[in-house]
């Protein structure tokens, strides 16, 4: 799978399954991330597939919103789901122990939602997963000991799906593979090598030549 680009979303959706399932089956994380990179992705159909195919495993999940808006929006139009859905300020509010058994997948939290979405995940001992979270722009204009804790916070999230489409090339990551870098040649994406660490923008700037 670290070669081979997927070729469409529900392809990529699918690598993204495989990573989660194996991580949930031979690893102890109670913080992992996933990330499709895609400019315009519709989030909210992903994540309902992504809960129905845990299901299909016998996994049972919780889908977390950032507000109240999203969470109503995602309740209305999947009513089926409707009572597996929250903000995340009213799963904070809950007493998680009746649901320690299922995994949290909480969505696209950005840099404002820091606060809450970090009181949240710091109050449950259940395994969450972030799906594409963007919060380490956030850091502009607080001190440098909400910088620090903030940086933790965000290290402390073990990426195991990534793929970004980039300008002539893309990156890929498959739990438990590296991060792999692939260029786009004129008759499709090239493999090019593997890194064992998310390579920086300036890394990928010198692989993809």
């Amino acid at each position: 799978m670290s070669n081979q680009l997927p070729r469409d979303l529900r392809e990529a959706e699918r690598f993204m399954l495989d990573s989660l399932l194996m991580n949930l089956n031979t690893n102890s994380d109670k913080r992992l991330s996933l990330d499709l990179r895609f400019e315009g992705l519709r989030l909210m159909p992903v994540v309902i597939r992504l809960c129905q195919s845990l299901s299909d495993n016998n996994i049972k999940t919780l889908l977390c919103w950032p507000d109240a808006g999203a969470t109503a929006l995602a309740k209305n139009k999947y009513s089926d789901f409707a009572n597996i859905i929250f903000s995340f300020k009213e799963l904070k509010g809950k007493s998680i122990n009746e649901y320690q058994n299922k995994l949290l997948i909480c969505v696209s939290p950005q840099p404002y939602d820091y606060v809450e979405f970090s009181a949240l995940v710091e109050g449950s001992e259940n395994r969450i997963v972030m799906l594409n979270g963007k919060l380490e722009d956030g850091a502009v204009g607080i001190g440098s000991v909400g910088r620090e804790r903030r940086k933790g916070f965000v290290s402390s999230w073990n990426n195991i799906f990534w793929v970004q489409p980039l300008s002539n090339g893309a990156l890929m990551k498959c739990y438990p593979n590296d991060w792999s870098v692939f260029r786009l040649d004129p008759d499709g994406y090239r493999y090019i090598r593997d890194f064992k660490n998310k390579p920086s923008p300036e890394t990928l700037a010198e692989t993809i030549v």
